[in-house]
């Protein structure tokens, strides 16, 4: 039989309950205030508790922005990588627009938590390495697409990259899978940037007086910009 993990101590269950209602209180915070006006001491207030003891959960303001900021990322990367298994079976065109509007749902159902991540960089602030892996989940949900569609069509039938083009996106080679056609990474880029891109004009108010449902745009734009994948 596989081990079973050790039931967690009231100390231990008291600690993630606690850190659980820091969180929450700093995203209400996030939603009144912003980022850069989180203050752990307000937190603190608010919870009844010293400042000394909150200290103990999140020594000081940049490690709650991180866990914060990696829950943002991580229930983002969730509700895309659920919106593409929903969707599992169907053809590449169909699990796309299925993770546009995963992204899409989850963003404007979580305002804030989308701006922490995606938004203004928090002045002061400068993300360390545990915020990568959770960053990078929907990016790299899009280049298994990617490798689906550059396995459908011939080997040399992509175009070739101009020199500098090629070159300014060789940093991204280590991302991406070797056999993966240069022309479709730039494709990749494009799509990924306008897929934040878009959301994020939506949520911060740059559509208003402009687009009256942004759902129905928002599923016709990523259907065209299939086209740009080799889709449409």
């Amino acid at each position: 039989m596989p081990p079973t993990s050790s039931p967690r101590t009231a100390r231990e269950r008291v600690r993630a309950e606690l850190t659980t209602e820091i969180k929450e209180r700093a995203l209400r915070q996030l939603g009144e205030v912003g980022a850069p006006a989180l203050s752990l001491r307000a937190i603190a207030r608010e919870m009844g508790m010293s400042s000394s003891a909150l200290f103990r959960y999140f020594p000081n303001r940049d490690a709650l922005l991180t866990a914060l900021i990696v829950d943002a990322y991580s229930r983002l990367a969730d509700a895309a990588e659920h919106a593409h298994d929903a969707a599992a079976g169907a053809p590449v065109l169909e699990r796309w627009v299925a993770i546009c509007h995963g992204v899409r749902d989850w963003a404007v159902a979580h305002p804030h938590e989308y701006a922490l991540v995606y938004g203004s960089p928090v002045p002061g602030y400068t993300a360390p390495e545990d915020t990568a892996a959770p960053a990078w989940r929907v990016p790299r949900l899009l280049t298994g697409l990617l490798v689906e569609i550059a396995g459908e069509r011939p080997a040399g039938t992509w175009p070739d990259l101009p020199p500098d083009v090629d070159a300014a996106v060789a940093t991204a080679a280590p991302t991406i899978p070797d056999d993966l056609p240069r022309d479709l990474v730039v494709r990749g880029l494009m799509v990924w940037t306008y897929l934040f891109g878009a959301v994020s004009f939506e949520l911060f108010g740059h559509r208003h007086g402009v687009v009256d449902d942004g759902r129905v745009v928002f599923d016709h734009e990523v259907r065209r910009l299939a086209e740009a994948l080799g889709l449409g």
